[in-house]
């Protein structure tokens, strides 16, 4: 799986920019090269965020080709105010039951990884069960890397309430330890941003 990360501020009404993404999955999305689904929102202030996922870099590159896709985004780009970054990702990972179009709440979080093939050693060794049981309010994540160690990662929960009730859960010793021992393997502070009313589109059958 490949991963195209977009992120911008929204410089007005964020209504037209959830419409012009409805209309890109409607219109442009049943014949875009291999699409699998995208993740976006909007938060409070105003960051709109959006991963969008390919079966490839290949397929990525061959929408954004396509003079639609083109067309699309200029009259698209007019709704953000300054720069909109974007980040294309071939490492790329899930946990747990990865995205889901049923969330009712996703948290972005992002951040940088110290030790990439550390963090996925140490994660391939655990057993999910412990963590599916702690929190079931948690559907599952999907995890883009870009080159530079950079990472962004949506993580589906199946409501804000059950999240944040989750939140305020203390986790037992040993989930404590396992957790200080995954956050070895990262670098800094991470940035939190909360779609409170998420975006999620996939190809229609």
């Amino acid at each position: 799986m490949f991963i195209q990360t977009i992120q911008g501020h929204v410089s007005g009404d964020t209504g037209e920019l959830k419409e012009a993404m409805d209309h890109w999955q409607r219109d442009l999305g049943p014949t875009a090269p291999g699409w699998l689904g995208s993740t976006a929102g909007v938060t409070d202030d105003g960051m709109f965020v959006c991963l969008a996922r390919f079966e490839s870099p290949e397929a990525a590159r061959r929408n954004s080709d396509r003079p639609e896709q083109h067309q699309w985004w200029m009259e698209t780009s007019k709704l953000f105010g300054g720069d909109v970054h974007f980040h294309d990702c071939t490492e790329t990972d899930t946990f747990l039951d990865g995205g889901s179009d049923d969330a009712g709440f996703v948290q972005v979080m992002q951040g940088r990884i110290r030790d990439l093939p550390g963090l996925r050693a140490y994660l391939a060794s655990q057993d999910e069960s412990a963590m599916r049981e702690f929190r079931p309010d948690m559907i599952g994540s999907v995890v883009a890397v870009q080159h530079d160690g950079g990472f962004t990662e949506a993580a589906y929960f199946t409501s804000e309430a059950a999240a944040r009730e989750g939140e305020r859960k203390e986790p037992p010793q040993e989930m404590r330890d396992e957790m200080q021992k995954m956050m070895s393997f990262y670098e800094g502070e991470w940035t939190y941003l909360d779609l409170k009313e998420p975006w999620l589109y996939s190809p229609t059958a």
